[in-house]
């Protein structure tokens, strides 16, 4: 039993070790690796790695520097002049199960669309990914483009070595739209 438990940690140290440390040499925390529409996406190291609060000039969250919904409130702020009600939570909780397809979600003062949905994604709508074994906190982007077979997201903190874009694809079946992604929970839309 001694040795299962000691495992375990080990095992969760090391795990705790690699979600916050910079693996990847070619970027250093901090650094501008895309844009979109004007607002910069920085590169973060381990997806884990914290580099304090970023608050506008009149005490607004935005978010802790260079996570994924740093990035998202910052672009929503900056780009269409948007401010949520409820400015915390981690990524998971931008979706609210309660709420069905096209309901108005108060903590963001957006319209919350389920996947699958009636409506067709829009650029600038807000990815929520579901958590994983390895994050429990999930996963937020931005809708950078849509096609009719595809959407590209733009992200910030996707991992050390990941794309701030990513492409993923879209179908429509017995009329709802569908994003191809087990993990994506729905989206928020202005």
């Amino acid at each position: 039993m001694l040795i299962f438990v000691v495992s375990i940690t080990v095992f969760y140290c090391l795990i705790l070790l690699v979600k916050n440390i910079n693996w990847n040499r070619n970027h250093s925390v901090g650094e501008v690796v895309d844009t979109f529409n004007g607002v910069k996406i920085y590169y973060n190291g381990g997806v884990s790695n914290s580099e304090g609060r970023n608050l506008t000039e009149d005490g607004y969250n935005i978010g802790v520097k260079y996570q994924c919904v740093e990035f998202v409130k910052r672009y929503y702020y900056e780009y269409l002049h948007h401010r949520m009600p409820d400015t915390y939570g981690n990524a998971i909780d931008y979706y609210d199960t309660t709420l069905k397809d096209s309901m108005y979600n108060t903590k963001r003062n957006l319209i919350q669309f389920s996947n699958p949905s009636k409506a067709k994604p829009k650029e600038n709508d807000i990815i929520i990914f579901d958590k994983t074994i390895f994050n429990r906190y999930g996963h937020v982007a931005i809708v950078s483009k849509v096609e009719d077979s595809l959407i590209e997201i733009i992200q910030q903190n996707p991992g050390p070595f990941a794309c701030s874009r990513e492409k993923i694809k879209l179908r429509k079946q017995n009329n709802f739209w569908i994003i191809d992604n087990k993990r994506i929970l729905g989206r928020l839309s202005k």
